[in-house]
This record gives C-alpha cells, structure tokens and sequence, in this order.
C-alpha cells in the first residue's frame, strides 16, 4: 500500500532564485534551477550536512553537524501576496526572502504536511521538512529598499512563510514549470494513544 498519494492539486513555478554563499539572505532570481541531492551548488544553504541552529536547540548544541533539510525555502504566491497586504505593500520581491522558488496554485502552502512531495515535470522531487517560522533576516532586507516596512515582516508572515525542503531526487526546474503535490497517507497527529484494533 502506498504511503503518499498524490493529490488534486498541481501548481506552476513563478519565480526561482539563488542565494550566493557569502553576504545576506537576499536571493538573485534564476530562469533555472539543477539541483542536486546537495541542494543548489554555490549556493548559501547547499549541502549534505549543515551545522545546527537555534530552530534545533531543544535537540542539539548550536553548531553541531546536522543532516540539511533545509536546502531550499519554497513559497506561494498567494501568499506573498498576502504578506504584502499585510504589511501594506503593494507587492514583496521573493528576493527578500531569500526564497529558492515560488509557486501558484496549491492553498494553505505553508501548511501542507511534514514529508510532502513536490515532484516536477524533470523527475526533480523535493521533500517537505516543514514550516518555515518568519525572522527579522527578511525584514532587514525589505528596510533597506523600503524604509519603514521592514519591521512589519515577521509578523505579518506568520503562518505564510512557506517550506523548507530537501532534494530526495535529483533534477533540473524551470520557470513556468508545473508542480504536483503529493501528501502522506496518515492521519493528523492527536498525542493521545490510539485505540487498539478489535
């Protein structure tokens, strides 16, 4: 029996960008992404394994040598859109971001559930780690362009900061390319015991 379906939804690539290695967490907007299973090569967030960070402190001390599952951040237009909104602009440059790709077309992106499959038109399949919380980094960025909006960031993007994900397959992704989204099959944890089958 499988373990992921693939659901009703399928979207479309509307942007794509790199973050260089060294500087902020401002991203340069690609025509194309070939990633690997280390993620995009050269860029800031690329590689097998990464140190950790305060996302993790409950499990490690900060630096120790981690499995990266954050190799890409994917947003949703829509909710960029509503980001902006909330903030009071007109519109927010994924650059800002730092985002890897943005997407159109799948709702409530930034809750789809831990383990999710995004595969491509490539074979390119990329797994979901999860949400990714908002921090100031963005904000900062936004400042720099537009003064007084940066501070507004963090929160208006709670709960619409999108994903982080990992590269399960390897392979190319374009602009206009679509998306099909897969989820696992299982019910949403409770915390309390199941009940034993009779």
């Amino acid at each position: 029996m499988a373990t992921i379906r693939k659901s009703e939804f399928q979207g479309e690539v509307v942007w794509l960008g790199k973050v260089p290695d060294a500087g902020g967490i401002a991203a340069d907007a690609q025509d194309g992404l070939d990633l690997t299973f280390d993620g995009l090569e050269g860029e800031r967030h690329a590689g097998t394994l990464r140190p950790s960070c305060v996302r993790v402190t409950a499990l490690y001390p900060k630096g120790t040598k981690i499995r990266n599952v954050r190799q890409l951040s994917i947003l949703s237009i829509e909710e960029l859109s509503a980001i902006a909104a909330a903030m009071g602009m007109e519109r927010l440059d994924p650059a800002y971001l730092g985002a890897s790709m943005v997407v159109k077309g799948i709702p409530d992106f930034t809750h789809i559930p831990p383990s999710s499959r995004l595969q491509f038109p490539s074979g390119l399949t990329l797994t979901v780690d999860m949400e990714n919380q908002p921090c100031v980094l963005p904000g900062r960025e936004v400042e720099r362009d537009h003064a007084g909006f940066g501070a507004k960031f963090k929160t208006a993007a709670e709960g619409r900061r999108g994903v982080t994900a990992w590269v399960e397959h390897p392979g190319p992704v374009a602009m206009g390319d679509s998306v099909s989204l897969f989820v696992p099959v299982q019910r949403a944890w409770t915390g309390e015991m199941a009940a034993a089958a009779e």
